[in-house]
């Protein structure tokens, strides 16, 4: 495994007093992790430096062609004060998911959890104390080849950083309202919808700026094909309770397997509930609706964990689930999620990861 070079900042910067008003991505940390690929010499000089700009020649290639990749990870000071991370292994193995659809070379990904780890190390005291509070965790990999032409990257950078962070919605865990786009689409079966990468987002912009102009939080995708099955929130997945089946879209290429959502379904199969992956289409939420079994909904990822999802606005028409409150599974679930990422109660999985 390859050394990792570490250069610690001499300008620290003062950490935020007040964690209730950290907000979500916008503070930095001391440090970042920085790693180049180059053709012939695959990836290497890995290394801890000060957080700063990088240098990039304007015709890099991810500023033309989009050749980028990254992931969301967390990390939380645990009960016994000590930082921990949650399912890294899955994380490294999704950005090698990314990796592959967008012609990215693999990273070894146990390194990489490594590298990670030494990053929160060096930047420990950053992690925040109070409660809900997290250090938030982007790795991302990006093509810098100065080179206006569209092809693979020869020369990439692999950099990591990292912010202290609060709730990501300023709703809390309180129920946010989710506006179904109809007429807009993110992604379809064959392209990277299931990939993290930056393109999904630039695409999902136009639909989130009308949400936001008609008072919602986020936007509900449909498919690009039929227009008619759910697919996910914009930065989750999504579940509905409908009597007493707990249904989620299938993973079939155009959405992204978040790993919440994974650690959700098998949270919920532990306990006993009936868990579907599978095609649902708006209509049947709707009618599930309006004959009253349409129990609760919630968004999960690793930035909100647990969102409860209060009102649904598909064209005319206005759905408030479970009368705009917290619905009782998603309560249990972000209570069991958060108690098992900040060690406080037992995580009988194996997910947890604590930083040494």
């Amino acid at each position: 495994m390859q050394e990792i070079k570490i250069e610690l900042t001499k300008n620290p910067k003062a950490k935020p007093q007040d964690e209730s008003k950290l907000g979500f991505g916008q503070i930095f940390t001391d440090h970042m992790f920085l790693m180049n690929y180059d053709e012939g010499e695959g990836w290497h000089n890995p290394r801890i430096v000060p957080f700063g700009p990088i240098e990039l020649s304007p015709a890099a290639m991810c500023l033309h062609y989009g050749q980028e990749v990254f992931e969301g990870m967390k990390a939380y000071r645990g009960a016994n004060g000590k930082p921990l991370l949650f399912r890294p292994e899955k994380n490294m193995a999704r950005l090698n998911l990314s990796n592959e659809r967008l012609c990215i070379p693999l990273i070894d990904e146990e390194f990489c959890v490594e590298a990670i780890k030494a990053l929160v190390k060096v930047d420990e005291d950053w992690i925040p104390k109070s409660e809900g509070t997290s250090l938030y965790i982007r790795p991302f990999i990006f093509g810098i080849d100065p080179h206006v032409g569209v092809h693979p990257a020869h020369h990439l950078i692999f950099c990591v950083i990292c912010s202290p962070v609060g709730a990501y919605y300023p709703e809390g865990l309180n129920p946010v309202k989710i506006y179904v786009e109809q007429k807009y689409v993110r992604a379809v079966r064959g392209g990277m919808g299931f990939t993290k990468t930056a393109g999904n987002y630039a695409a999902s912009l136009k639909a989130q700026d009308e949400a936001e102009k008609q008072n919602y939080t986020q936007v509900l995708w449909l498919d690009g094909v039929e227009r008619k099955y759910i697919e996910e929130v914009g930065t989750m997945n999504v579940f509905f309770v409908i009597g007493d089946e707990v249904v989620t879209p299938a993973l079939q290429g155009s959405i992204l397997g978040g790993i919440t959502r994974l650690s959700t379904i098998e949270l919920l199969r532990s306990w006993g509930y009936k868990v579907s992956e599978r095609q649902i289409s708006i209509d049947e939420v709707a009618k599930a609706y309006d004959e009253g079994k349409l129990v609760e909904s919630f968004g999960t990822g690793t930035a909100a964990v647990i969102s409860p999802i209060g009102e649904l606005k598909w064209g005319d028409k206005i759905m408030t689930i479970n009368n705009g409150e917290i619905g009782e599974i998603s309560q249990k679930l972000y209570d069991n999620l958060t108690g098992i990422q900040w060690g406080k109660i037992e995580d009988k999985f194996g997910w947890v990861v604590e930083v040494e």
